[in-house]
């Protein structure tokens, strides 16, 4: 019976993703719609898992084909990510309660027993040894935003079992345990800046501040937040806010961008710097003496679907209603941070899926136009694919953590705020925000 049930709810999705264009705006049909790209995608970080660890993998080749031998290398961020797809996966009843308890003991004791540097993770580990993989020259050490990654998703497990049964409680207790071993002040190197990494052996030799407006927001929030390790507003006034300097006047197809971004002057960046730190923290109303952040993240999110519908470079699928929304990905040519100034003709359906919440008419049309277009050459076994080029034929079945990550948490704080509400009625998140002086919707 139970075969004959997953058949017909399989082929039901089927047939939803299949619909005439008369009725892809049906409610039902979404829902089966987004439900299907949530429980795929989900599979990733957990029948891809790294055995080990229960984390996530940096990325899955479906060819086999890995880059330096690093099919076993586990992703901190991504593995935040995970983490909150598991709290969702349950939520949906993808998986079981008991399940989803196994594997958080699993992976949380892993991450207790991880090499870390004044309680932050590195970038990357061996999943099987637990050993420190080097990201890159200098960073062999604690990377802090790797690590906020991670942190708003251990807040997000605590918040969810800290009232359960003595055994969920008890998983509670250890997320929180995790979270409040972070040495954030350390990070500023006795400034007022956080700097983004460093090492034992290295020190701050990485010399690369953190200030906005880039993926990082969430950072100074999570620092701001510590009970036990945190900085002082003037950090963020001074780093991240660089004494007001990143509120700008900059435009981009008629959008303000209100926040100035990381970028060559006049530019915008990847999508993913709206989605990151933004799994957790809710941007809707969000905003600091500074900076509006609701309209940081719904004017990025526009000008990167005007950008597709005037597709100046004349794509082959662009449109607002086709492929649209630029991040970093895989690219024709390696790994790129792909942005309006910088479009190499490659579309990631994590920058249109994860902006969900800030353009749902646009992202759900993307869905379908997956579907109803591409087909499996964009659609596999954990999801959509990381990137692909209709101009360069080019459709390569290959994921990447960070970017599956997002589409499964953003569609669900659309569908229900779920995560958002976990993060955002944190106590110390609020006594953060308030640090802050950010506004905040309730």
């Amino acid at each position: 019976m139970r075969l004959l049930f997953i058949y017909i709810v399989t082929f039901g999705l089927f047939l939803a993703c299949k619909a005439p264009d008369h009725a892809k705006h049906d409610t039902h049909t979404q829902d089966s719609l987004l439900t299907k790209i949530q429980q795929q995608t989900f599979k990733y970080f957990w029948e891809g898992a790294e055995p080990v660890s229960g984390l996530a993998r940096e990325r899955i080749h479906m060819d086999g084909e890995y880059p330096q031998n690093d099919k076993d290398v586990i992703t901190i961020g991504g593995s935040g990510f995970g983490l909150m797809g598991i709290l969702i996966a349950e939520q949906r009843k993808f998986i079981q309660p008991r399940e989803a308890q196994d594997r958080f003991k699993k992976s949380l004791t892993y991450l207790s027993n991880l090499p870390r540097f004044q309680g932050a993770f590195a970038h990357w580990y061996e999943g099987p040894s637990g050993k420190v993989k080097a990201f890159g020259d200098k960073d062999n050490g604690g990377d802090i935003v790797e690590t906020a990654f991670l942190a708003q998703a251990l807040i997000c497990v605590r918040e969810y079992y800290k009232n359960g049964t003595q055994e969920q409680k008890e998983i509670a207790a250890l997320a929180d345990k995790i979270w409040k071993e972070i040495n954030w002040k350390h990070y500023t190197n006795g400034k007022d800046v956080i700097y983004w990494h460093w090492s034992p052996e290295h020190r701050f030799g990485m010399n690369h501040p953190i200030q906005g407006f880039d993926e990082c927001l969430i950072t100074y929030v999570l620092a701001a937040s510590s009970p036990t390790f945190p900085i002082e507003k003037q950090v963020y006034d001074r780093g991240w806010a660089r004494n007001g300097q990143i509120k700008t006047t900059i435009e981009k197809y008629g959008f303000p961008t209100e926040a100035k971004h990381n970028a060559h002057p006049g530019e915008v960046g990847p999508l993913f710097w709206s989605h990151y730190s933004f799994l957790g923290l809710n941007p809707n109303g969000l905003k600091d003496k500074y900076v509006d952040y609701d309209k940081v993240v719904h004017n990025h999110t526009q000008i990167h679907i005007e950008h597709a519908k005037r597709n100046p470079n004349n794509f082959v699928g662009y449109g607002a209603e086709k492929g649209w929304g630029l991040t970093a990905s895989y690219s024709v040519s390696g790994y790129d941070a792909h942005h309006p100034n910088n479009d190499k003709g490659v579309i990631s359906p994590t920058a249109a899926l994860s902006s969900i919440p800030y353009a749902p008419k646009e992202s759900i049309s993307f869905a379908n136009y997956l579907f109803n277009n591409l087909e499996s050459k964009v659609w596999g076994e954990y999801g959509f694919y990381d990137a692909y080029s209709e101009t360069a034929n080019w459709f390569p079945q290959r994921y990447l953590a960070i970017d599956q990550g997002p589409i499964v948490v953003m569609i669900e704080n659309y569908r229900s705020q779920f995560i958002w509400n976990l993060f955002m009625n944190a106590p110390e998140i609020k006594e953060g925000l308030r640090k802050l002086n950010f506004q905040h919707k309730q």
